[in-house]
Parts: structure tokens; C-alpha cells; sequence
């Protein structure tokens, strides 16, 4: 199983807000492994290269190797807590993976083309409903993006779930409907000139009946 960043730690035994406050002074962060029928098990991880890690984007989706005291330990990070008002990374929770574990996340939706969309030439506005879409998929094959083409898209038109080319074993966790990802908003300016032009024809056909 491929995975896309590694963090070294070491197990810690004494938990609580007192050695909580101890670790970040070193430069550590207080996180906990859990799950994989297996007891948690409370680490440290370094403050900066977890941030870092976080920062690059797609946290919550990729899988990450953990090395506690030489044991790897192959992980998706969960949750993770900020400071109310520094916005620091105070705490994580990993989840264990196994071969096959199957997990539920978050998939960003990506838009193409939104340059060549006729719609939006014509006016309209994209109003993205979901950014992102939960799933559930094996742990190994998590996509890194959903994608939708805009080039054909034109005002009114509703892009739903079955517009997105899901792989095999990618399941949407909603599945009563075709639900909305995102729309073509056509302004009111649009449709009122659209109501006006078919108003002239009316009256100009009425006025030839007369």
C-alpha cells in the first residue's frame, strides 16, 4: 500500500492538558493511533512537520506511515483539533489501516474547463453546491479528486453525482438520489431578456392575426 508522507514518533505514557502543555514546549504534539481491533496507543509527533504535512493539502484522504519508537504503523489521520485562536495544530487522531480496511472520506470535486463552459459564457454563474463529497472505498484506492467536465454545461443545467466517472469501488454514502453537486446558474437578468424575447414574438404574431 502506497503512502504519501511519514512521520517519526514516540510513544508516550503520561496523558492530560499538564503533559500536553510539556510536549508542545519541546516542540511535540500529543496524538493518539486507534482502531484495527487494536488498543490505542498515545504518541508524539513533531509540531512542524505535521503542520507541514496538514498544509499540503489532502490530510483527511492520504495514508501516512507512522514510525513509534521503530515499529511502522500505516495510518489516516481522523480528526485533528486547532487552537481557538492561533489556529496551531493541537492534537490528532490517526486510524489504523489494514489491508482491508474501508474507509468513509471526503472527496474534493475538481471542475474542468470551466473557461470553455458555453454557460458561463453566456452569463451564467457556477454555484457549487458540494466541494466535496463523502465516500466510502478501500483504503488503498482512495481517488485524490472527483472531476467534472464544464465544456458542454450550459445555463439552468444541474450537475448531479452520475455526472462524476466513479471508480469500481468508490460508493457515495448517499444513495436514496441523484443528489446535486453543483449548478449553472442563470442570472434573473438572463431569463427575464429570454421571457421579453418570446413576449415580442407573441405580440408580433397576434398583430399579423389581427
Amino acid at each position: 500500500m502506497a503512502t504519501s508522507y511519514e512521520l517519526k514518533a514516540s510513544a508516550r505514557e503520561r496523558v492530560g492538558k499538564g503533559s500536553a502543555r510539556a510536549l508542545r514546549r519541546e516542540g511535540l504534539l500529543p496524538a493518539v493511533i486507534y482502531g484495527d481491533k487494536k488498543p490505542p496507543l498515545s504518541i508524539a509527533v513533531p509540531i512542524k512537520e505535521t503542520t507541514l504535512t496538514l498544509h499540503k493539502g489532502g490530510f483527511m484522504t492520504h495514508i501516512g506511515t507512522i514510525t513509534v519508537d521503530g515499529k511502522k504503523h500505516q495510518v489516516i489521520a481522523k480528526d485533528y483539533q486547532l487552537h481557538p485562536v492561533r489556529d496551531d495544530v493541537m492534537h490528532v487522531d490517526f486510524l489504523r489501516v489494514g489491508k482491508d480496511t474501508t474507509l468513509t472520506v471526503e472527496i474534493p470535486v475538481h471542475f474542468l474547463n470551466e473557461d470553455k463552459c458555453p454557460g458561463i459564457k453566456k452569463g451564467a454563474v457556477l454555484n457549487i453546491v458540494r466541494h466535496a463529497v463523502e465516500v466510502t472505498v478501500p483504503a488503498d484506492e482512495i481517488p485524490e479528486a472527483f472531476e467534472i467536465d464544464l465544456s458542454k454545461a450550459q445555463p439552468g443545467d444541474t450537475l448531479n453525482i452520475s455526472d462524476v466517472n466513479l471508480p469500481e469501488n468508490v460508493h457515495p454514502t448517499i444513495t436514496d438520489r441523484d443528489f446535486t453537486i453543483a449548478t449553472i446558474a442563470a442570472p434573473a437578468g438572463m431569463k427575464s431578456e429570454d421571457d421579453a424575447e418570446g413576449g415580442d414574438e407573441g405580440e408580433g404574431e397576434g398583430g399579423e392575426d389581427a
